[in-house]
């Protein structure tokens, strides 16, 4: 039966990435003035940065709108990427003080970020209402192995919080809370020796230009909680929810090929327009043969050989010209030739961990 199920959990991700429902996307604007970290988003640089559409369940639409409105805007300049994000709460609380305590256990804000979009090496940020941090970089998501990082630390972040109304006190109803985060490119690409060891502008490889996209996604965890001896603690046996910016199509963060597009551009926001991936639909074909096989390879014990073979009944889509897969017993290679609204034709490629990049054809 075990092996029925996850089966079958492979198959329901495989239907999930088929839907119309795209990754979100947003257009990120220099910011034109300075940034104080202090939580409150009243600094005149943010007035040019939209706010994200509003989050939904982590499902998608197909579940229930969260009762509680959470957005988020961003924007960037030569040092660092700058959040705001504004989650309403009547009832603001929170318990964990030390860092890389697992702060999902108490209403948190996350942050996930793939900043060269090949599902690997990615970073996720969780943080309280008291300014608590968890922060850890994925070698590979969870299904792949991982392993996550645990003691590696954004070094020179800036976070802070606004509470709307009081933290902790029942005894009142509360507006929400605000955040404030500054990620330096400079943790971001440590690994590089130009990276500077202290808050300077990183050289211009390691830092956004004029188009660069990342892929992003933001989750909000929210639990039920009662009141109990003049204090909040969370309704036993219910589980929380969970709240994001791009749906994931299922419970599970750690699926980056669904997260946002977060594009960075230099130009003014009356001039600017976000520039659509041209592989998006070699994207969509590669994950979706990725889910089909993982779910072929618990029936039948190895890798299909073709699309077709992987119980993929429809074609890919008409952007690709050509869907090929290489197999051995234990991996396999998964290439597909897209061509993109310029006329140029691209080779993506999926490896059997959900890695993805372009090659030289």
């Amino acid at each position: 039966m075990g092996g029925v199920l996850v089966s079958l959990a492979w198959a329901l991700a495989t239907l999930a990435l088929s839907s119309p429902t795209l990754p979100r996307e947003y257009l990120c604007f220099r910011a034109t003035g300075e940034i104080r970290i202090d939580g409150r988003l009243d600094d005149p640089a943010w007035a040019t940065a939209p706010w994200t559409e509003d989050f939904v369940d982590i499902e998608g639409h197909k579940r229930p709108k969260p009762r509680y409105r959470t957005r988020a805007k961003m924007l960037w300049d030569d040092r660092f990427l700058y959040i705001g994000a504004e989650l309403e709460e009547p009832h603001v609380w929170a318990t964990l003080t030390r860092r890389d305590s697992v702060i999902f256990q108490d209403n948190d804000f996350e942050v996930f970020l793939d900043p060269d979009g090949d599902t690997h090496q990615y970073y996720e940020l969780e943080m309280n209402a008291l300014n608590t941090l968890w922060d850890l970089m994925l070698i590979k998501p969870y299904r792949d192995g991982g392993p996550a990082v645990f003691h590696w630390d954004y070094r020179r972040i800036r976070t802070a919080v606004h509470v709307e109304g009081t933290l902790n006190d029942p005894k009142d109803e509360d507006r929400g809370w605000t955040i404030e985060i500054a990620i330096p490119w400079n943790d971001l690409f440590e690994h590089q020796s130009q990276i500077p060891q202290d808050d300077s502008p990183p050289p211009t490889p390691w830092r956004p230009s004029e188009g660069t996209t990342w892929r992003l996604n933001f989750s909000r965890v929210e639990w039920d909680v009662e009141v109990a001896n003049g204090s909040y603690r969370k309704v036993q046996g219910r589980p929380e929810h969970n709240w994001v910016w791009s749906p994931q199509g299922a419970i599970d963060m750690h699926r980056p090929e669904q997260w946002g597009y977060l594009q960075f551009t230099e130009k003014p926001p009356a001039d600017a327009r976000f520039v659509p991936d041209p592989a998006k639909p070699a994207r969509q074909a590669l994950h979706r043969f990725y889910y089909a096989a993982r779910a072929y390879r618990e029936r039948h014990g190895s890798w299909p050989r073709t699309w077709k073979e992987a119980g993929l009944t429809d074609p890919p889509p008409a952007e690709v010209l050509s869907f090929r897969v290489h197999t051995t017993p234990s991996l396999y290679e998964a290439r597909a030739t897209v061509r993109y609204p310029d006329g140029t034709t691209h080779v993506w490629v999926l490896l059997n961990d959900s890695k993805i990049l372009e090659v030289k054809k």
